[in-house]
């Protein structure tokens, strides 16, 4: 789960980010940095539902550049709210490296940027707004299937468990192929655990098996509404492709509207359409799993892929045919 090599990565908004070697993966799309956080996860968290002065729990699980977290923290400054972060993060490589890069820097208020150099350096720190209020955060380094134990542990968070009081989880992993080991029944489970009855936890993924193991684990689910029109950068096969742009969970319902309102600008959270709960139904949505919190990447793989074949849901290749996503979004096995 380490990053590994890193390399510097720009995307078509101009905003930094990072490559990993390792993983053959960007931090982020071809969209940009910025964009992709605010697209994912800002604006699918629905601030406006808060009144000014709450202050939101939030747990951030691949921490990375900060950039989630960041993006966040400046809408909520917005509204009059403060925030209260936790996260997760195993390599301290990628925030170091970012808070190195000029383009990075310039990027954030002041503030904000205090506050990421505070988590860089002591692992927490505060980030006072210009109205005053005063938002926190604290990396909790390591391995994220041991952090989630501590933030659900009485005497780990602070002294105090986090069960059920997380307004927010951001989810931010290397793709399930590339770490499983931060997408697997369990691993979401606990995840679950974090969120308040309206809580949400919000991904990039679309994967069948993240989606339905977030629904064993006693989630209600809704699309994230690809962007309109097309985001920039971003070739016209592959926003063809681009049914999803990631999934909110909750314990509760989610307001997910079906039919925007013509010239309006569309919610950000949709039903999910017959397309993607026949996904549900294929062997794409055997879960990942890891029942002893420590398998490797490579044992939840092949568990997975013994478990696909001897399942009787159908065909995940059918399905793509049957609905013309022969090209697919990467994140359909």
């Amino acid at each position: 789960m380490v990053a590994g090599e890193l390399r510097p990565q720009i995307g078509a908004d101009g905003s930094f980010s990072l490559f990993s070697g390792r993983f053959g993966e960007g931090f982020h799309g071809p969209i940009g940095a910025l964009r992709e956080a605010r697209a994912k996860f800002v604006r699918p968290a629905q601030l406006e539902r808060f009144p000014a002065g709450q202050s939101l729990v939030v747990v951030d699980v691949g921490f990375g550049l900060g950039t989630n977290s960041a993006a966040l923290l400046e809408a909520a400054q917005a509204r009059g709210l403060t925030l209260q972060i936790w996260g997760l993060e195993l390599d301290p490589a990628p925030l170091r490296q970012a808070l190195e890069a000029p383009g990075f820097r310039r990027q954030w208020q002041v503030g904000t940027l205090r506050l990421l150099e505070g988590l860089q350096r002591d692992g927490r720190a505060t980030a006072p707004s210009p109205s005053g209020l005063t938002s926190r955060a604290s990396l909790l380094w390591g391995d994220g299937r041991q952090g989630v134990g501590t933030l659900l542990d009485p005497d780990g968070a602070g002294g105090q468990a986090l069960d059920a009081r997380c307004d927010l989880v951001l989810l931010d992993a290397f793709s399930p192929q590339r770490c499983p080991e931060l997408w697997t029944l369990e691993f979401l489970g606990a995840l679950a655990r974090l969120l308040k009855p309206d809580g949400r936890l919000l991904t990039y993924c679309c994967a069948a098996a993240v989606r339905r193991s977030l629904q064993l684990a006693g989630l209600s689910l809704a699309s994230i509404r690809p962007p309109t029109p097309p985001e920039p950068g971003v070739g016209a096969g592959r926003q063809r492709a681009a049914w999803s742009y990631g999934t909110a969970a909750s314990p509760g319902p989610l307001p997910a509207d079906p039919r925007p309102d013509p010239g309006a600008e569309p919610p950000p959270l949709t039903p999910l359409s017959a397309m993607e709960m026949e996904h549900l139904a294929t062997r794409a949505a055997e879960p990942y799993r890891d029942p002893s919190g420590q398998a490797s990447a490579r044992e939840i793989l092949v568990a997975r892929q013994r478990a696909q074949a001897a399942s009787g849901a159908g065909s995940t290749s059918a399905w793509r045919r049957r609905w013309g996503l022969e090209g697919g979004t990467g994140q359909a096995a």
